[in-house]
């Protein structure tokens, strides 16, 4: 790893753990969205650096979809218990059996708008005013346009055109009964920059970012892995090959890429030749041109 690059992973560290401090020094309740990626892990790894040698001063949240993969859900248990943090749990399947949500049909129903008031509500149950996320502005479009520090009105909802000015990285967290913020400390973040870092700190990863021998199934340009949530389509049959994942969410959306990457220093070399994003292989992202921002405008992370 070169100079300048070990230099720019110290900036892009500084700058984030200065977007922690600030959320904790202006905010009375908040939390940090945990998913079991490696954003929300690396993004764990900096609160603990952030706030040593006292513990992290906020708890962590998980909205189970309740399609994870298992990997995703035993990483998510250790590695709470390696940073000694506070994990709340909040699951789609709860706001399903209370008639807040409706459960899509289909193949292959995904959870992911669900989530959104899943969120929404657990915000709400425990007054939480910031909720910092690990999205960053290089995955799509809609991400491109946030803040740091992004106002959500009364409703959850996300307006691109009522954004505040961060001029000199002054972040203004004055909100309106009712409001409360999204925070996005990796927002300049890139992937590549974002695996540097993880093989820099050595943060253990769940299995499923590595190569691995799974039955899968192609799906209009998208690799899904054999799954309870999935169901074949006519025609369609499960074939096995060598796969990793470049982003963990809902397995019913979260596409795989054949890969032979098995070390952190593999996929530095992979994402630094790819051409595609991460999120190019989410079958959700892929509904409409502008799926990602009529989520976030509804409320989504």
């Amino acid at each position: 790893m070169s100079a300048y690059q070990m230099n720019t992973l110290e900036w892009l560290e500084s700058q984030a753990m200065y977007v922690m401090r600030e959320v904790a020094a202006q905010f009375e309740r908040p939390v940090m969205l945990f998913s079991g990626g490696k954003d929300s892990i690396v993004m764990s790894q900096l609160a603990r650096k952030a706030f040593y040698p006292g513990p992290i001063p906020f708890p962590l949240m998980h909205i189970d979809t309740g399609h994870n993969f298992q990997e995703t859900l035993d990483y998510r248990d250790w590695w709470m218990n390696e940073l000694g943090a506070t994990l709340i749990v909040r699951t789609v399947q709860d706001s399903i059996d209370q008639g807040r949500v409706q459960e899509e049909e289909g193949p292959s129903p995904s959870r992911n708008a669900l989530q959104t008031v899943t969120l929404l509500d657990a915000i709400k149950e425990f007054q939480f005013d910031a909720a910092m996320g690990g999205a960053r502005r290089d995955e799509e479009k809609a991400r491109a346009k946030e803040r740091f520090f992004s106002v959500r009105d009364r409703f959850g909802q996300w307006d691109p055109k009522n954004q505040r000015p961060e001029l000199w990285h002054v972040f203004n967290g004055l909100k309106r009964p009712g409001e409360h913020f999204r925070v996005f400390p990796i927002s300049n973040w890139t992937e590549l920059d974002v695996w540097q870092y993880i093989a820099r700190e050595e943060i253990p990863m769940p299995s499923l970012y590595f190569s691995h021998r799974r039955e899968i199934v192609r799906r209009e340009g998208v690799i899904l892995a054999r799954s309870p949530h999935v169901s074949l389509l006519d025609g369609e049959r499960w074939e096995p090959a060598r796969v990793r994942f470049r982003t963990i969410g809902d397995a019913t959306c979260t596409g795989a890429t054949e890969s032979e990457a098995a070390s952190v220093e593999d996929i530095i070399d992979e994402v630094a030749a790819t051409r595609v994003t991460e999120r190019g292989s989410r079958a959700d992202d892929r509904r409409s041109e502008a799926a990602m921002e009529e989520r976030k405008k509804q409320g989504y992370f």
